[in-house]
């Protein structure tokens, strides 16, 4: 008879095999070649633009000085052009990225498209030689210094930019080549060029717009959670409200548009933008009703429900922001381009020059190629890292970015549309942490889904240290970003001095 206390083989460890360690190394050197490849073609695309940019000038200008300054010009007009892309760009489609309302790929095509057309429909003929009046041309002593002095400030500030997209800051263009231009003027023609009123309303600029974005986002994410989110039937408050809403989104960005990325194509007044978005609100509404009515039928009651029901109004957001964004901020890349041109084939100095067909297109499509070829890391940056979003944050951020202008251009205030989206999404940030801390509907209202029923008004909120040391928003990206706001103007001003003062010497 056998004995019963044989022994049983031990279970042996599972190891991969070294096949599996193989196909792992594998798609690890994939992903790096990948990765190194998309470099390399970014680069080239950049190189073949600008390349391009300057032959584009060469069939356009004379020849001798005049006519090799323009196409250096040109070229670093198309520098500027893919750096506004690469950074500025990218806060119109980051929330929706972020929020997987749209994929990264669609959102660049999306974006893309828009930023040309808006440049290239809406940007205007006519712009400005100095950036918002930063420097008087009266106080610049010839037009050999003046166009000097417009190519150091167009260089430093898309040298500017480019770092600050290098090290994931989203920073203002607009903030970039008013640095530029004040740097550059007082390298030129001292400090009492420089009209300093006008400075301190830009600097006024750098809190307005966080602050104004922060507090309207925040203001709708509150309202969203208040009546709908912490609902008990989460379908019928949102068939309630979120028609309204987005009928506020679409009369927003219709006097947006009218306001920003139709003004240089379609004169209204303050009382035609009122009365046509209030039209469009009440369309919108009527509209929207039944069609989200229709799209909430069968959505089970929670959260990632509602969701859905924000991702087409998200499209249509990053679509009109990026077509604003051409319209408004081309010039940031062709204004100094458009008035060197003017200076070297005119001699004189004009405030205000019209600007060629092929100037206004090597920005516009230098804009698109710079956000589809460098732009993904600040869209990530702004729509995925600084805190997390969904598809109804993304809203108040991208609806904050419209009323947030509106509001200022009726105050009379100074804003940068960088400033208000990313103070947005911070705003957002910074109340969720609040919010999820201090709520007492919140809180009831988790309580009650557990089973047990609480008055709100009598309900506190007990303190928490998990909740307490909760951080939604990441304090590195938002200490970066700051910093970086701060130091565009010096920054770019400081190098715009030192080029003027090389190529002074240098001629």
């Amino acid at each position: 008879m056998k004995s019963d206390d044989t022994q049983l083989p031990r279970p042996t460890k599972l190891k991969k095999s070294s096949l599996d360690k193989d196909l792992s190394k594998i798609a690890r050197m994939e992903d790096a070649t990948r990765a190194v490849s998309m470099s390399v073609i970014s680069l080239g695309a950049g190189l073949v633009f600008l390349a391009a940019a300057g032959l584009i000038a060469a069939t356009q200008v004379e020849g001798g000085a005049s006519g090799a300054l323009i196409v250096v010009a040109a070229i670093l007009g198309g520098y500027m052009a893919l750096n506004i892309g690469a950074n500025d760009v990218a806060n119109n489609v980051a929330p929706a990225v972020g929020s997987r309302a749209m994929t990264l790929f669609g959102a660049l095509v999306i974006a893309a498209i828009f930023e040309a057309a808006g440049a290239l429909l809406a940007g205007g003929d006519v712009v400005k030689t100095i950036s918002k009046g930063i420097i008087d041309p009266s106080a610049v002593a010839g037009t050999q210094q003046f166009i000097w002095a417009m190519m150091a400030a167009l260089f430093s500030s898309a040298l500017w930019i480019n770092l600050a997209t290098y090290l994931g800051a989203p920073v203002s263009t607009t903030h970039a080549v008013v640095g530029g231009v004040m740097g550059a003027g007082i390298a030129a023609a001292g400090f009492g060029a420089v009209q300093w009123d006008t400075m301190a309303t830009i600097a006024a600029s750098w809190v307005i717009s966080p602050l104004l974005g922060g507090i309207v986002a925040a203001g709708f994410l509150f309202f969203i959670k208040t009546f709908i989110i912490y609902r008990d039937d989460k379908i019928e408050a949102a068939r309630r409200w979120v028609p309204i809403l987005l009928a506020i989104m679409a009369g927003a960005f219709a006097a947006y548009l009218m306001m920003k990325g139709l003004k240089k194509v379609w004169t209204t007044t303050p009382g035609e933008v009122a009365l046509y978005s209030l039209f469009v609100f009440i369309a919108a509404v009527l509209v929207l009703r039944p069609v989200i009515h229709r799209q909430s039928e069968g959505l089970e009651n929670r959260n990632q429900s509602l969701r859905q029901l924000f991702h087409m109004p998200l499209i249509f957001a990053a679509a009109l922001l990026s077509f604003a964004h051409g319209a408004n901020d081309v010039a940031n890349a062709v204004g100094p381009l458009a008035a060197i041109i003017h200076a070297s084939t005119a001699g004189d100095i004009s405030a205000k020059v019209h600007i060629p067909l092929w100037v206004m297109m090597i920005g516009a499509f230098g804009i698109s190629l710079g956000l589809f070829f460098y732009g993904p890391r600040l869209v990530k940056m702004v729509g995925e890292q600084i805190t997390k979003m969904n598809p109804m944050r993304a809203y108040c951020v991208a609806l904050s970015a419209a009323i947030t202008v509106i509001i200022a251009s009726a105050l009379g205030l100074p804003v940068s549309s960088t400033h208000i989206a990313v103070g947005a999404v911070f705003g957002v940030g910074f109340f969720r942490e609040y919010y999820t801390t201090h709520s007492r509907r919140r809180r009831a209202y988790i309580r009650t889904k557990d089973g047990e029923t609480i008055n709100i008004k009598d309900h506190k909120v007990p303190d928490s240290d998990e909740l307490l040391r909760r951080k939604l928003v990441r304090r590195s990206h938002f200490m970066a970003v700051v910093a970086a706001w701060i130091v565009t103007v010096p920054a770019s001003a400081a190098l715009a001095a030192a080029v003027y003062f090389g190529l002074s010497h240098f001629k």
